[in-house]
């Protein structure tokens, strides 16, 4: 499910369901279900353990905040119907948008992939201004408290329901009733063993061993310059590099090392490994200009799905989302973008009711992640080291890919088709298209087409 293949986002269609929901954990999951839950439900409070901010700032319980984030197509367009003013309110604040299709230097397969025919708007911002915008659009709303510095500490149970939290601050403990609780706490959520503690049996895991790190820094950008840079890891390269411009005159620059090849701490090893990027523009701009930031540094060992939508029991009033489902290799980008349209699913499941809506939710939602996790996962099987289960037709799907870029190198097309795959903007399956195909198979020798002749619909 990507957004060509969702139904959007409806503001006429919401009415009130019930009284209360709670959601756990107050990053971009937490913060955009809170804003789908008030459409429904006459109070949505939001537990979060670190103090929510009022600036631009990353939080300690988010270490990943410090590094770049992309926000995709599917992300920008779900955020965009969320909160029409978004994109004026990240402008106010700094960000960009960019036209990824020219602005945007993407080097992959031993060239650089041609400027695509038609443009591709790109919102270029760091995470903390994307959590911020949302945040702040988010307190504004009357239904919605924000209740920060608060510990979930378990879930009440009654009769198969979920009927609130406990949770803990200023060493008061309490319990809080809710009709519905949504778990949007991340990677480290801590359901899978209460579910398994209180009879209900923890999800299957898929994990995909992909032994990544990443080191991110700030550094000064000159006036007018909006170039970013993406040069993802390609056999048997296992580095990857990426620039995009940020807030306040800056780019975020990450470097990223898979199996073995570990991203480095220190700054003249920084520089170093910036050396091998087969973009120079990369490394002379490290050189050149002024580093604002000390380096962050961030390890990740694994992609994770767990496959909540096949337990056979599940607690009625509980839901999960965002990285407590799934979570995707960094260097894709797609984390709040995924968690955008899980929102967008508890949406259209809410407009039915709440009988059984955990069991509606998670089906609905894995279409979304079942693309994602082909796309990352896949990409991530090229190197003959990951580990994990891999998705049947993962080698030749890769092989097709592979040819196609290549062929992106000189064909604005393709390089179009798979920016919007890349972007979440329409299913892999479109790449398998006829006159995509013909592009992506035809001999070398035969003239190519250019971008302004007939192609095929790959709307």
């Amino acid at each position: 499910m990507t957004l060509d293949s969702v139904e959007q986002y409806d503001p006429s269609k919401p009415s009130t369901v019930d009284d209360h929901a709670v959601v756990v954990g107050g990053s971009m999951a937490g913060l955009l279900t809170a804003r789908v839950l008030d459409d429904y439900y006459e109070r949505v409070t939001v537990f979060e353990r670190d103090p929510f901010p009022d600036e631009p700032t990353a939080r300690t319980g988010a270490p990943q905040t410090s590094h770049p984030h992309a926000m995709l197509e599917a992300g920008r367009a779900v955020l965009s119907d969320l909160f029409p003013e978004f994109e004026e309110d990240l402008h106010d604040n700094g960000g960009l948008t960019l036209d990824a299709a020219t602005e945007m230097t993407y080097y992959d397969k031993g060239g650089f992939v041609a400027d695509g025919p038609d443009p591709l708007p790109m919102w270029c911002a760091s995470r903390a201004l994307f959590e911020h915008v949302t945040r702040e659009r988010v307190r504004e709303r009357d239904g919605i408290d924000l209740r920060g510095e608060t510990n979930f500490t378990e879930y009440e149970l009654e009769d198969d329901t979920v009927t609130g939290v406990t949770v803990r601050s200023d060493e008061e403990v309490r319990t809080v009733d809710a009709d519905l609780v949504v778990d949007a706490t991340g990677r480290t959520s801590r359901t899978p063993r209460w579910l398994e503690a209180n009879g209900y049996g923890a999800p299957a895991v898929d994990e995909v061993e992909v032994d990544v790190t990443y080191s991110t820094i700030r550094l000064d950008r000159p006036e007018g310059d909006r170039r970013a840079l993406f040069a993802p890891p390609s056999p048997p390269r296992k580095r990857g590099f990426v620039y995009l411009p940020v807030e306040g005159g800056e780019w975020e620059v990450i470097v990223q090392g898979t199996h073995g090849d570990d991203a480095p701490t220190e700054h003249d090893a920084y520089v170093e490994f910036m050396e091998s990027a087969p973009i120079d523009v990369m490394a002379e701009l490290l050189r050149e200009r002024e580093w604002t930031s000390d380096i962050h540094h961030y390890p990740f060992p694994a992609s994770r799905w767990r496959h909540y939508e096949d337990l056979d029991r599940f607690p009625d009033g509980l839901l999960v989302t965002g990285d407590a489902i799934a979570s995707f290799n960094p260097v894709y980008g797609q984390g709040m973008s995924v968690a955008a349209l899980d929102a967008l699913a508890l949406h259209h499941e809410l407009d039915r009711g709440t009988d059984d809506l955990a069991n509606r939710f998670f089906d609905r939602a894995s279409e979304s992640i079942e693309v994602v996790w082909q796309l990352a996962v896949g990409a991530d099987f090229e190197f003959p080291e990951t580990t994990g289960p891999k998705p049947a037709g993962t080698d030749l799907f890769n092989r097709y890919v592979d040819r196609l870029l290549r062929q992106a190198h000189s064909d604005p097309v393709l390089a179009d088709a798979f920016t919007r795959v890349l972007r979440l903007e329409r299913q892999p399956t479109s790449l398998l298209r006829p006159r995509v195909l013909w592009r992506v198979l035809r001999p070398q020798g035969l003239p190519k087409l250019s971008a302004g002749q007939p192609t095929a619909d790959t709307s």
